[in-house]
């Protein structure tokens, strides 16, 4: 990937998957531009990285190789109109041209189950994990210029596998991802640029309590849970002109876990 520049988004926390995965492209002697919004972090019950920004970025930028590459990032709150354009823009302007964009950002938290839902609960969880990754597709085509190795990567949870429980807004939005994942592959084929969806399954990011996290280990074939590690392997590989022939694909990656039994 040298010469090659990334957008990755939700890059905020060296325990998350984002961060795994950029350390992966880093490695791989990519550019990156990073994004990252710390006040959703902090409403987590997992909260933001112990370190701050600072050693999420330094962590990433260890990992780089080549004598060029280098690591951008911004701060973006991508629910907000114009963000999605805005980030591209700023990415681009960094190295000329993204090659890479990863869509790995998500709103998750105040969510719940039929009878607790409101419009604005829908309409938040819609304009961040939805709207703007959509909006981000759109940008990133658009300055695009048809050169080998235009990527992009979803990011979806599996919510066509099994039910999440008092996660309405959350399936729903994730699964629109899904679902518009072959439209939008066939419209950017043209352009050299490929889209596949991934599903990292459920990954341990440090947001689970002991009590949820021994009462499913035994449901993974390997008696443990995925590790950022697990799918940012994948994600890596569909960035490489290894994974060229691959477009409009949703792919789980969810070392065989067993949803039910």
């Amino acid at each position: 990937m040298y010469g090659r520049a990334a957008l990755i988004t939700g890059v905020s926390r060296r325990a998350g998957i984002g961060y795994a995965i950029a350390r992966r492209l880093a490695a791989l002697g990519a550019s990156l531009f990073l994004h990252h919004y710390t006040p959703h972090d902090r409403d987590q019950p997992r909260g933001a990285d112990p370190g701050g920004i600072g050693a999420v970025i330094d962590g990433i930028a260890s990992a780089l190789v080549g004598g060029s590459a280098r690591v951008h990032d911004a701060e973006l709150d991508l629910a907000e109109p114009g963000a999605s354009e805005r980030l591209i823009n700023a990415a681009a302007g960094t190295s000329g041209h993204v090659d890479i964009l990863i869509c790995n950002h998500a709103r998750s938290g105040g969510d719940g189950p039929l009878g607790t839902l409101t419009a604005a609960m829908l309409d938040a969880h819609w304009a961040v994990n939805t709207r703007s990754s959509i909006l981000l597709a759109q940008a990133f085509a658009a300055q695009h210029d048809g050169r080998p190795g235009g990527r992009i990567v979803f990011m979806t949870s599996g919510q066509d596998l099994g039910p999440m429980p008092g996660e309405v807004a959350y399936a729903a939005t994730k699964g629109a991802l899904a679902s518009v994942t072959r439209t939008l592959a066939d419209q950017l084929a043209g352009q050299a640029i490929t889209l596949n969806t991934v599903n990292p399954g459920p990954v341990d990011t440090g947001g689970y309590p002991p009590d949820v996290l021994r009462a499913l280990r035994s449901r993974f074939p390997q008696g443990r849970w995925g590790t950022p590690d697990d799918p940012a392997r994948l994600v890596a590989w569909l960035a490489t002109d290894e994974a060229a022939w691959i477009t409009g694909q949703v792919i789980n990656t969810e070392g065989g876990f067993r949803r039910f039994g």
